[in-house]
This record gives C-alpha cells, sequence and structure tokens, in this order.
C-alpha cells in the first residue's frame, strides 16, 4: 500500500515537497530556523531521506541500520522527539493533498504506521549515540589543485572516531550556516586526528564553491557523525580494486592509507578516472604510493583530454580492458553517473554484487 500509495504522487515530488515544508512551518514556526536560508536543494532531501526508508521496508537489517544511522545524523539538526510527529503529520497531509480522489483513508493508516516505525527507529538511533551532535574543527590547511578543486586539512577540537571509507556531513558555519553535504574523508585516522577533504566546485553549489574558493586557514567548520559501510573487510584474502572518479579518490585514498598498515598478501589495483589531466589532482601521490609498496599499482584515464598519454575513455570501461575481475572485491566512488554506469560494467563482466561496494555522491 506504501508503494501502491507513493505511485499516486510520484510525479508530483516538487509540490509535494513545496506543501510539506510549508505545512510544517505554517503550523510550527519555530521549525524554520533549524533549516538553511536556501531551501532550494534542501527542498527534496528530508522527504527523500523518507522514501529511502520506506522502500527499504522489505529489508529489515537494512532497514534498521539505515534509520539508526539517520537518526544520529539528525542529531546536527537539533532535532527533539516531538519534531518527528509534526514531520509526519505534515508528510502525510502532503501527500494526501497531491494524490486526488485515489487517496484513501487506508493509505493515511499506512503511512501512519510506517512512519511511527522509521521514528521509533531514528530516535533509538539518536538516543544510543553517545557522541556529541557534530564537532568543532579548524582547517589547519588548504590548498587549491586546480581552478574548481581543493584539498584541505581539518583538526578537531575533539577526537573524531570513523572508520576509512566512511563520510561526514560539513557545514561552513560562517559562510552557509545551516546548510550540510557530505564528503568522505581522503585519509585513514590518524593520531594526530587531522582530517583531509578533496572537494570540486559544482556550478553555484552553496557548500562545495565555499569549501574550495572561500575557505581559509583558520576557519571553523562542523562535522557530524560518520556514516557510509564502503570500509575493508579484513577478513578478505580476495586481491581489490578501486575504481575513482574525480575527488570519488578520497574514501578510496582513505582504504589505501588504512591497507598500508597491514595488508602484506592482497595485490591492489586503482582504476583512477577524470576528464581532463587537471583533474587527476592527486596522481603525483598515488604514484608515490605505488611506488613504496609493490602489492599497488595504478591506472589513470582521460575521457576527455587528446593530449593525455595513459588511457582514454570513461573508468568504468577503461577497468574493463584489464581482469579478470570476478575473483576480486571491488570499491567504486564517484558521481552519480559514474558509479551507475561502473556497476553495470561490472554486471556484464559478472562480478558478484555482493563483492562490490560503493559510494556514489553528487556535491
Amino acid at each position: 500500500m506504501l508503494k501502491e500509495s507513493w505511485s499516486l504522487v510520484e510525479e508530483h515530488q516538487d509540490k509535494v515537497a513545496g506543501y510539506f515544508y510549508a505545512r510544517m512551518f505554517l503550523s510550527h514556526p519555530d521549525l524554520r530556523e533549524l533549516f538553511p536560508v536556501q531551501m532550494d536543494v534542501q527542498r527534496t532531501r528530508l522527504l527523500s531521506a523518507i522514501v529511502t526508508a520506506v522502500q527499504t521496508l522489505e529489508d529489515p537489517e537494512r532497514f534498521d541500520d539505515y534509520l539508526r544511522a539517520l537518526g544520529r545524523d539528525h542529531r546536527k539538526f537539533h532535532v527533539a522527539p516531538e519534531h518527528y510527529e509534526v514531520v509526519g503529520g505534515s508528510l502525510i497531509e502532503a501527500m494526501r493533498a497531491h494524490a486526488g480522489e485515489q487517496w484513501c483513508i487506508e493509505y493515511d493508516q499506512a503511512w501512519a504506521d510506517a512512519y511511527a516505525m522509521i521514528a521509533a527507529r531514528m530516535l533509538a538511533g539518536a538516543n544510543a549515540d553517545q557522541n556529541p551532535p557534530y564537532w568543532y574543527g579548524e582547517v589547519v590547511q588548504h590548498e587549491r589543485r586546480s581552478q574548481d578543486i581543493a584539498v584541505f586539512t581539518v583538526l578537531p577540537m575533539q577526537p573524531l572516531e570513523y572508520r576509512a571509507g566512511q563520510y561526514l556531513s560539513l557545514e561552513a558555519t560562517a559562510y552557509q550556516p545551516r546548510l550540510w553535504r557530505t564528503y568522505s574523508p581522503a585519509n585513514a585516522p590518524r593520531r594526530d586526528n587531522t582530517l583531509e577533504f578533496h572537494v570540486r566546485a559544482l556550478g553555484a553549489g552553496w557548500v562545495s564553491s565555499v569549501l574550495v574558493r572561500r575557505l581559509r586557514v583558520g576557519d571553523m567548520i562542523k562535522m557530524a557523525a560518520p556514516m557510509g559501510s564502503m570500509t575493508l573487510d579484513r577478513r578478505s584474502t580476495r586481491d581489490a580494486v578501486f575504481v575513482a572518479g574525480g575527488t570519488g579518490l578520497a574514501p578510496i585514498k582513505s582504504l589505501l592509507e588504512e591497507l598500508t598498515r597491514y595488508n602484506r598478501t592482497r595485490w591492489v589495483h586503482v582504476f583512477f578516472g577524470a576528464r581532463t589531466r587537471e583533474d587527476l589532482y592527486d596522481l603525483a601521490e598515488l604514484n608515490r604510493l605505488a611506488a613504496r609498496y609493490p602489492w599497488l599499482s595504478v591506472v589513470t584515464a582521460c575521457s576527455d583530454d587528446p593530449t593525455f598519454a595513459g588511457e582514454r575513455g570513461d573508468i568504468s570501461e577503461v577497468v574493463a580492458r584489464y581482469g579478470p575481475w570476478n575473483e576480486h572485491d571491488f570499491f567504486v566512488s564517484g558521481s552519480g553517473a559514474m558509479v551507475r554506469a561502473t556497476l553495470r560494467k561490472l554486471a556484464e563482466l559478472q562480478v558478484p554484487s555482493v563483492r562490490i561496494k560503493y559510494d556514489s555522491f553528487n556535491g
């Protein structure tokens, strides 16, 4: 019934989202200050998170993990238990308003029951988290690697525990308060607690452009609880393939750094793709690692640079030229389009999906 009723409004998601926020802010004006000033990107985020949760109902374990992590993450917004009821009521009203005459009381009840379960799991995750809702960190290094790519290092004011391959939400507090975007640290946890981030400014991206073009050494940023499951299984003895597109290299480098601390038996192949040579912004460091660790090999490719001496084409196509890969563990990180293309190619190459971990991002 949930999927059936969602199909009635799916084509009108923007209108549903607009009504949802309007209803919520009209009934509880105090909630407006929890959200960013610019709502254009935020508009669909909360709605899509709820819909994703509902769509995982058939996978209870994944459903539970996803919602508990979401609840922990939402602590950064200062969400209180009573806010969940407001959100649920506004959601159902928004869907009812745009579904037309086919909406019925049974749909109301199905969404109310599902949302109650969602809220309970999120609250359980939030309540079980002993960490602060977010960490403050000082930018101690900032380097522009190209016109639209920056690499910067942050020192948290208190230790922040995470696993290599996970991602964090960042807020550039002084420039775009209450606007968060997710980025993966490019290093495994270190003794000095510093985290390195790789960011590309995407068009007029509210956060990415700030992090690349305006952030300075000495600025403070906020970092929320780590999320994501693209982590290493130390029990695996299979060789590994890392496929990175653009700044999707960040979590791949984090995983590589962890491997340098213990790996002696697994061959590791890194495929790093970008549009032009300039976009291979961290190639020198990758080559340094490959020279130091005999188990590591690096293949680079450009999709739109006729002067590039290495491989040409989309990185998913380049991966297919090597192999065979059906006995390897895969880790894929990059834009949504790059990840989807790579997953399709790996399916054609008969790589079992259970051996593929991936991290798709748009910022």
